[in-house]
């Protein structure tokens, strides 16, 4: 009190101003973070032109850049203007705030991304999410892009192309579908297409009102399964995605995880991420089944003995396995940004016990695992033996994944072993020192999983 009286009446004032104009500050650089986040959403509508030119023009639209110098000079210069501006933007994010909650919900929206590579059993294990009702469920849509966007050979192609999976997948998570129009081909007409990447694997885009009227004399490649459909309304497919309470998305073409901190700490998203991994030798022998043309030296080498092996096949396996790895230690690690949104699943542990794995997937991702995925599950991991197609998601699940043991050469598995070996140790997948151990039912190739993998 003494030191108050001692100071004059024009210092207090000047105090008491400098503090109010100290709390506008801080709305002000709010305000102009969200002016940011506002033109980052038009970031892939200028950008996805250039990509179809070339990678360079990935890297220029990357370095954008946003300068706040014209928000702190222009129209917010007075305190009456940045009252204003705050009031509007309250307002603005309460509509933001219904749109994402799905209309008015108070339940929390959440958004899970199955991430995995091929023959891991992504499609069976994406099928938990596809069949809860109030989830909008996407298969594989950056297939799409995969086969529009051309990168040069090289180490930055794989950078590039994570740029762009990643900035398209923000955008399906936030339900606009529209992204997709710049990859599809032939090009959408009036947000229109019969070509979207297996649609019929999504039940959201074949129910009411998205399965519209079929249309006849026109060709679908991909259309609904169990019952007919016009060609997909995009406008309509993400009004629905709006309308349901949850997002969840399956890809093989996302191996990288640092590159989705930017969707992880994005406000507008609640992001989960399962990594689905499988016994790399189960992995091979499925995609010399499933993809036989592109196996063909693996096979020649592993039947006929013939033709050496080429070097590059070998680095190419382990490339995938360190990408994997690498990106598991990353989310083990439990770095602050990934910090309960990471979740480490092996395929095996799903074939085992299916239920107790969607309940473990479900509570992770904190969703309700419903009856209608319980009833699922058990109508189809208990399928009869001969009713497994190579992409068949009906599955005897107990009885097929180990079955690879027992038709791989081992020299076959000991190639994949050697290259494989610190992702496998890390996974806890077991070495098989001969072929009896091999091909011994008995004999675990499966340690337990660790319950660190389940954050």
């Amino acid at each position: 009190m003494e030191i108050r009286r001692a100071l004059p009446q024009d210092i207090w004032e000047l105090l008491h101003c400098l503090k109010m104009r100290s709390k506008y500050a801080v709305l002000l650089v709010f305000v102009i973070s969200l002016v940011i986040i506002e033109k980052e959403n038009n970031f892939i509508s200028r950008v996805s032109d250039k990509l179809k030119q070339s990678p360079q023009a990935l890297a220029e639209a990357n370095s954008t850049e946003v300068s706040p110098a014209s928000a702190e000079n222009g129209s917010l210069a007075s305190l009456q203007e940045l009252d204003a501006a705050f009031s509007q933007l309250r307002s603005h994010l309460y509509n933001i705030t219904l749109q994402l909650a799905g209309d008015g919900d108070p339940r929390p929206r959440r958004h899970v991304l199955l991430m995995a590579t091929t023959r891991t059993g992504s499609s069976f294990v994406g099928e938990f999410f596809n069949q809860q009702g109030s989830i909008f469920y996407l298969f594989e849509p950056l297939w799409h892009v995969e086969k529009t966007v051309t990168f040069l050979p090289g180490g930055a192609s794989a950078v590039g192309s994570a740029l762009v999976y990643r900035d398209v997948l923000k955008q399906l998570l936030l339900c606009d579908l529209y992204i997709l129009e710049n990859f599809i081909s032939p090009a959408p007409e009036g947000h229109l297409t019969p070509f979207l990447f297996r649609r019929g694997s999504s039940h959201s885009l074949c129910e009411e009102p998205v399965c519209t009227p079929s249309t006849k004399k026109v060709f679908e490649k991909y259309y609904c399964k169990n019952r007919r459909c016009g060609p997909l309304n995009i406008t309509l497919a993400a009004e629905a995605c709006r309308r349901k309470q949850h997002v969840a998305l399956k890809t093989v073409r996302i191996r990288q995880l640092e590159f989705l901190q930017p969707l992880v700490e994005d406000p507008r998203l609640d992001l989960r991420i399962i990594q689905l991994v499988r016994d790399p030798r189960a992995v091979l022998a499925s995609r010399m089944v499933a993809f036989s043309g592109k196996y063909e030296t693996w096979k020649k080498w592993a039947s006929e003995g013939e033709a050496p092996l080429r070097e590059e096949e070998v680095q190419r396996l382990r490339g995938n396995c360190e990408s994997i790895r690498v990106s598991a230690e990353l989310g083990l690690r439990r770095p602050g940004w990934l910090r309960g949104r990471y979740m480490l699943v092996r395929y095996e542990d799903v074939a085992r016990a299916p239920l107790q794995k969607a309940r473990e997937m479900y509570r992770f991702a904190g969703l309700p695992l419903t009856p209608q995925v319980e009833e699922w599950i058990g109508k189809n991991t208990q399928a009869p033996r001969d009713s497994n197609g190579v992409y068949s998601t009906c599955k005897n699940s107990s009885e097929q994944f180990d079955k690879w043991r027992f038709s791989m050469p081992f020299k076959l598995a000991q190639v994949v072993q050697d290259a494989c070996a610190p992702a496998m140790q890390l996974f806890g997948y077991k070495l098989a020192s001969s072929p009896a151990a091999l091909a011994n039912r008995s004999f675990s190739l499966l340690e337990e999983a660790q319950p660190a993998w389940v954050t």
